[in-house]
């Protein structure tokens, strides 16, 4: 079977490489580069070295792609668009569905591969119905979350050969077929951010929109620059402290009001204003028939997130009501909570409100 793996740069899809290769599958690299920024956070060139490196010793052929006005298209608008809203998105999840498993498998078919694998930590099971999108072995590193808004068919020409091994045999194997980038450093933080300041970042592209930050009670306690540069759940940052009256304690972002452009901030981490037991979504994307029922599951709003049992109600045009046992704190909106049954991914929903 030809595969196309998706080559990052990174000891992850290089193992992923390795492990089709060593299971006698033909097996060629993709590199894409999908950020045209130069500068001193963008690391492309580099890891289009390492995918190199990691290609000759593998000895198979390294393509090279660039996605980056699709990217700019397709990811960062709304990634720029939801900001404005005052909402949080996480471009992780509609890059997955739009870019690598979009135009990057698309790009991989007109190869000739017959899948596309990737370094992600998931399994992909063929079940009874079709494909299923399962967690990974190695719970503490699973990205089925970033993985639940792919479609089924997009599912179905996947591998994802870590799924079944752990991080630290991952690098084990690495070192052991003396791949170069054994002992390379995962990369952090958003995909096209990179490890770079988050709020510089953004400042480049969104104007500042300033506004007041207040107390639950309406205490006006100083200014924020926009309400795009904060996230439900923040901690520090907001340039308050040593106000009189109140005491010497944290301060945490726990709503926005955009219609008056203020910042609601809150000193306990567990305020009830950061605690909500219901949300709701816009239209769910699922990984199984579509549900004609309400059901129980249980549901991550976050990345890492131990999973947490809910109530999910159908609602019109798709969208969900989830009811969750316990408060969840800082669920928040433009973020996805993600649902399953056990070990299985069942699809999720960019959350709208709480």
């Amino acid at each position: 079977m030809k595969i196309i793996v998706g080559l990052s740069g990174g000891v992850d899809s290089a193992v992923a490489a390795l492990s089709l290769r060593q299971q006698g599958h033909e097996v060629e690299g993709l590199f894409m580069s999908n950020w045209d920024e130069d500068d001193a956070y963008c690391t492309t060139a580099q890891d289009f070295q390492d995918a190199r490196a990691v290609c000759r010793e593998l000895g198979i052929p390294l393509h090279k792609v660039d996605f980056a006005a699709e990217y700019r298209r397709q990811v960062f608008a709304d990634f720029l668009a939801e900001h404005r809203a005052g909402r949080t998105p996480n471009p992780d999840v509609l890059c997955n569905r739009e870019i690598k498993f979009g135009v990057c498998l698309t790009h991989a078919r007109r190869l000739g591969a017959e899948r596309f694998a990737t370094g992600h930590y998931a399994r992909r099971i063929d079940g009874q119905g079709g494909p299923e999108l399962h967690k990974a072995v190695d719970a503490a590193k699973d990205q089925s979350y970033f993985l639940h808004a792919i479609s089924p068919q997009q599912l179905d020409a996947a591998l994802f050969p870590l799924g079944e091994i752990d991080k630290s045999e991952v690098r084990r194997r690495a070192r052991a077929a003396g791949l170069p980038v054994h002992d390379k450093k995962d990369s952090t933080g958003i995909c096209f951010i990179g490890e770079r300041p988050f709020r510089e970042f953004l400042a480049q592209h969104l104007p500042d929109t300033p506004g007041p930050i207040e107390s639950a009670d309406g205490r006006v306690l100083g200014q924020h620059r926009g309400l795009p540069f904060h996230t439900l759940g923040q901690r520090g940052g907001l340039g308050i402290g040593g106000l009189r009256d109140l005491p010497e304690a944290p301060w945490y972002v726990a709503r926005k009001d955009p219609a008056r452009n203020a910042l609601i901030v809150v000193q306990e981490h567990n305020h009830p204003l950061l605690m909500s037991r219901r949300l709701r979504t816009l239209g769910a994307h699922w990984l199984m028939a579509t549900p004609d029922a309400d059901f129980t599951a249980a549901a991550k709003i976050r990345y890492r997130q131990t999973d947490q049992p809910c109530a999910v109600s159908l609602q019109p045009e798709g969208r969900l009501e989830i009811d969750f046992a316990e408060p969840q704190r800082a669920a928040t909106p433009g973020q996805s909570v993600v649902l399953y049954a056990g070990e299985r991914c069942l699809g999720g929903a960019v959350i709208e409100a709480i």
